[in-house]
């Protein structure tokens, strides 16, 4: 039984090969807690690779669990997002081979904050516009969003669970 404070998220896996999902699924079990099996789809975006989501819900905090217990697996693509909740923004974790793990935290309304520390670093650049875009696009995860594009593209249509009530 949950203890802590409620929250929930869904876990993308945009590309995995078939031989790794069902390890995919025992991660998400053990870090969830209850039994999970995901609806695994063709990804048309990556050809012999597949692709599922899965709606969560669970404490504070799991996001990160789940995102951390999924990092580094070769040709594995995946985001997870948490919701924000009471006293904690949420967050959203994207991963892919070659740039491997970024995170960003996440306001109620799902927009990436951008810690200040980040843009006055960005600011500092003695007027190199393109030294100031690199280091925006690092603190916003451009990268990550650039390669992620087309298995979300890809992604429309499937099938996606609602949550509608947490705690």
């Amino acid at each position: 039984m949950m203890s802590g404070v409620i929250t929930r998220g869904v876990l993308f896996v945009h590309s995995s090969p078939r031989a790794v999902c069902p390890h995919i699924e025992w991660v998400a079990t053990n870090v969830l807690g209850t039994q999970v099996s995901m609806d695994w789809t063709e990804q048309p975006a990556a050809p012999g690779m597949l692709r599922a989501e899965h709606s969560w819900q669970a404490e504070q905090g799991t996001g990160a669990k789940l995102a951390s217990a999924l990092r580094g697996w070769d040709h594995l693509r995946f985001e997870v997002t948490e919701e924000a909740s009471r006293g904690v923004d949420g967050g959203r974790w994207s991963h892919t081979p070659t740039l491997g793990i970024f995170y960003a935290v996440m306001d109620v309304h799902g927009n990436t904050v951008v810690p200040e520390d980040r843009i006055r670093d960005a600011l500092d650049c003695g007027g190199d516009l393109v030294a100031m875009r690199r280091k925006l696009d690092l603190a916003l995860g451009q990268a990550w969003d650039d390669e992620l594009e087309p298995f979300r593209y890809a992604g429309a249509g499937a099938p996606v669970r609602w949550l509608h009530q947490v705690g």
